[in-house]
Formats: C-alpha cells, structure tokens, sequence
C-alpha cells in the first residue's frame, strides 16, 4: 500500500521522517505563471513507482535528497529544518522512469504547472491518486522589472563538462544554462570581460574564461570583441535583459587587477599593484573601446561596473580610488557592487550600493534604487536565504520583501559555483554541496550539471522563482489598488510590520497572502 500526502511547493520531504505540512489542494495564479506543488508518498514495502498525470502543461520530477555536510554552520540563528550533516531534499530530477523506494521512506513527486486554463490535475501513484484544483485567473503576470542576478561561472560549465571555454561545444552547453536561468527570473548575467576575480585564492588562479581578445604592442592595446559580441546576442535570443561585466579589481581590497590574458599569456593578476600606471593604461585604453562596442550595440544603459566585491571599511580609501577612476573612464555605465557599510554610500564613493538583507536597514529610504543581497554569512536574525537546511518558506518570503521595500534589484554568488571555496580544485555539486566544507550546503548553486549538456534543477531555484513571481503578482495588484491598499493585503492580520527579518515562520501564512492578492486581482477585474 502507498501513502500520499499533498504538499505545496514550501515543504522539505526528508525520507527519514514523515512530512507535517498541512495538506496542499490546489490554488489560484495568474496567466503566465508557473505553479510548482508536490505529492509525498510512502510504501508498506519495497516497490519501485511511476506516476500518471492528467492535465495540460504539466512536467514532474523526482525529488532526490544530496548529502549536506555544512548544513547549519556555528552561529546560525534557529530557523533551520535541521543542524546536523544528513541527506537534504534538492535536486529535482525529471521523470523518465521508476524511482525505486524501500519500505517506510518518504519520498516526494515534484510537479511543475504552465497552462493558462483552469483545471483539475490527477497524479496517480501505485494505484492511488491525489487532484489537485488549480484556478486560472484571467490578469497576466506582469514582466519582470526587478533586475535580478545569481552569478553565472563560466569555468564550472567547463571543468563539468570537459569542454573548451568559448569552443563550440561549450557554446552548446552555455546556451541551455542561459536560458535556463533566464527562464527562472535571472535577467541579468555575470559577463566574463576577463576571468572574474571572485573567490579565487590569493596567488591562485581560476580556469581562464575571458571574452576579450587582447593584444599589446609599441605601448597600444588591441581589443578583439568577436566572442563578446556573440556572448550579448546569445544572450538576448535566451531572454537576458543586462548584463554586469565583471569585476575590475579583486575580491575583498580591490588590491590587485584580474588575470588578464594579453599575447597569450597573463600580463596581470595578483602580481599587478591595482594602482600601478600599467594597469591604469590598460583600462583607459580599454574602456575607450569598450564604450564604443557598448554604444554600437545598443547596451549602455543595460550594463552594469563592477570595481570590487564585498570591500570592508579598511578597504575603503583603496576603493574610492579605484571607483573614482571607473567613473571617469565609463561615463553614463552604472557601478554596482556588493558592499554593506553605509559610509561608502555616505560619502558618495558609490551611488548604488548593494547591502545584504541583514544590513540593509540604514540604506532603506535613502538609497532612490535600493538593492540587495545575501549569501552564506546571511543565516542569522531570520534574514531570508536558501541554504538546504532552511525552511522554503525562508527563501520564498523574499518576493514579499523585495516588493514591500521597492526593490530594484536583486543578486546572489551562485548559480553554478561547482568548486571548493577559493577555486582551488571542481567537485560535484552531487556528492559535495558546501564548497568543500566552505560554505553552507546549498549557498554556492542552485543547478547540478545533467547529462548532455543540460542543467538539472534545484527546487530551491523553483521556490526563488516563486518569489520573484509573488513580485510581479504585487506589483499587478499594486497597479489595481496602489501601494498602500496592497500593503495591506500583504500584512493583514500582523502583529507587527513585514521587516527582512521578522515575518510569520508559516508556510500556510504565505501560501494564504498570495491567495489574497490574486483574489483581489480577480474581485479588480470584474468590476
């Protein structure tokens, strides 16, 4: 005999234990958005599974747990499922034939909704069957303005594959993991000029994966765009909005340049001084030319400067310096970067900042286009995030968040970060999911490499998706309504307001919030 249990998408179903979340029937969304819910089930005995699914529009995966080794790291607040190394619920592998269970584990069916029609979905499973009611309402979902990124590594695809960075193949296997995370919400991609300078060891150095032809000779640099022009048009036709062009010095300091590979071999890298005249040459001949490209195409107002992530205050005269000179040499191109002390804003050093949701409270109402983000040192004071260990409810909330503060943007390191911390060897993100035991299972990808070039999906990017999606439903009610009586929707019946860290731990209060609004929306249209 086969147990079922209908769940939403905001459950974890760990096979050790059996799920608690209250039993999910069906709901309503709006045209054009993708629904995912899920069906648990348990067996009496051994069996293998294969389930049947009436309804248009629908994609099902199995949902295999990954060993989770850092799963709460010390100093994590107390939302988490669990606090010790175990077997984590993540990666949705899609259905192509049984899945074999033992008897008295829980496992779970994932199921993906895209249709633009109201309708009941049957899901039938070792001879048992669960319906699901899913109501269409007749607004549809708004485009995505929110720009948002999750840092695409170009040397992960490589290492994973085996392929050649910008050979054809590897254009091949680019090109799916583009679209997959511009169908995810991801509008804006992390665009190698030069390989980026992000966690790579001090002296070390990352797989060479740069753009830019260089040559230099008789004191002239010559810039080769023919794999950056292919990199933007590829880009676009997979449904990019912008782009964020990497870094220009390195990681926490701005101390040094990037590895730039110039005649075939590195000029500069750690061993350059960032303030030295020959790197300060070097981009004044470069942006000269890169603006001129930019302006051909059409990308200047899509595109987004770097100078150096995450600077600590001790790095900040080093970085006034840098930025200044970014200023000068790309007018009319946004600087942006992950930095969450105020008194780089304050003093003008930057004018869009990007604080983690943990920091971000002196930049509310100050900042006109306010961003954010987080990643693996956000796991206290409830900060939304979406390591394995966390709730879904954790990383779904953000939607709320985002919207309720008017956020413009939105960016995270890890889409695919398949290496140990500091990029010192590949691992599978299979079998290894901290990084090498660096960061908390989950924080560095949210894609496993599939066979055939293919990403596989996390259901951590399912619920991500969700959440952006919760923005642009907020945003068609906020047009209907306004702000303030969306608002309202949103935290009715609150004790206190909807901060970044103080929210309901309830997956039923977020599944009912979203009703709300989509039946305000309905009650709008029939007017």
């Amino acid at each position: 005999m086969l147990h079922l249990r209908p769940l939403s998408s905001l459950e974890k179903v760990f096979h050790d234990e059996a799920p608690q979340g209250d039993i999910f029937a069906g709901c309503s969304f709006l045209a054009g958005e993708e629904i995912s819910f899920q069906l648990a089930f348990c067996a009496d005995e051994s069996c293998a599974v294969f389930p049947e699914i009436t309804g248009d529009g629908c994609a099902a995966y199995w949902v295999i747990e990954i060993p989770g080794g850092n799963a709460c790291p010390k100093g994590s607040d107390n939302y988490f499922l669990r606090r010790k190394p175990g077997l984590f619920p993540d990666l949705l592998r899609p259905v192509t034939a049984p899945l074999r269970i033992r008897a008295g584990e829980w496992h779970s069916l994932w199921v993906t909704l895209r249709s633009g029609t109201s309708q009941d979905i049957t899901v039938q499973l070792g001879g048992e069957q669960a319906v699901f009611t899913f109501t269409c309402i007749q607004k549809q979902l708004p485009a995505q303005t929110l720009l948002c990124t999750n840092w695409f590594h170009c040397d992960a695809l490589a290492q994973a594959y085996d392929a050649a960075p910008f050979s054809e193949p590897y254009w091949e296997i680019l090109e799916r993991y583009v679209r997959c995370a511009a169908e995810h919400g991801i509008n804006l991609l992390l665009t190698p000029l030069f390989t980026p300078p992000l966690d790579t060891e001090i002296g070390g150095e990352r797989l060479t994966t740069q753009l830019v032809g260089v040559t230099h000779q008789n004191g002239q640099y010559a810039f080769d765009f023919c794999l950056l022009r292919r990199w933007f048009a590829l880009c676009e036709a997979c449904g990019i909005q912008a782009f964020e062009l990497s870094h220009l010095f390195t990681q926490w300091g701005a101390k040094h340049a990037p590895k730039i590979i110039v005649n075939g071999a590195r000029r500069f890298g750690w061993e350059t001084d960032a303030d030295g005249a020959d790197y300060t040459e070097f981009l004044t001949q470069f942006a000269a030319a890169l603006l001129l490209l930019l302006q051909e195409l059409s990308l200047t107002e899509r595109c987004f400067l770097h100078v150096s992530d995450e600077p600590s205050i001790g790095d900040i005269e080093v970085y006034a310096r840098h930025a200044a000179l970014i200023k000068t040499l790309f007018p009319g191109i946004q600087i942006i970067d992950a930095l969450s002390d105020y008194e780089f804003y304050r003093r003008g050093l930057i004018a869009q900042p990007i604080p983690s949701n943990d920091a971000i409270a002196p930049f509310i109402g100050n900042v006109p286009a306010l961003w954010t983000y987080y990643c693996g040192g956000q796991r206290r004071n409830y900060v939304s995030n979406r390591f394995f260990a966390m709730p879904s409810v954790r990383n779904r909330v953000l939607g709320l968040q985002l919207w309720k503060f008017r956020c413009t943007g939105f960016l995270h390191w890890g889409f695919n970060f398949w290496n140990t911390q500091f990029s010192t060897r590949p691992l599978d993100p299979f079998t290894c999911s901290d990084a090498g035991g660096g960061f908390p299972s989950g924080d560095s990808y949210v894609v496993y490499p599939g066979e055939d070039g293919k990403p596989l999906y996390s259901l951590r990017l399912k619920v991500f998706h969700d959440a952006l999606q919760d923005v642009r439903a907020l945003q068609a009610l906020e047009k209907l309504v306004g702000y303030d009586a969306a608002l309202a929707i949103v935290e009715e019946g609150l004790n206190t307001p909807l901060t970044f860290s103080d929210y309901p731990h309830s997956a039923a209060w977020l599944l009912e919030v979203r009703e709300r609004v989509n039946q305000k929306i309905a009650a709008q249209l029939h007017k």
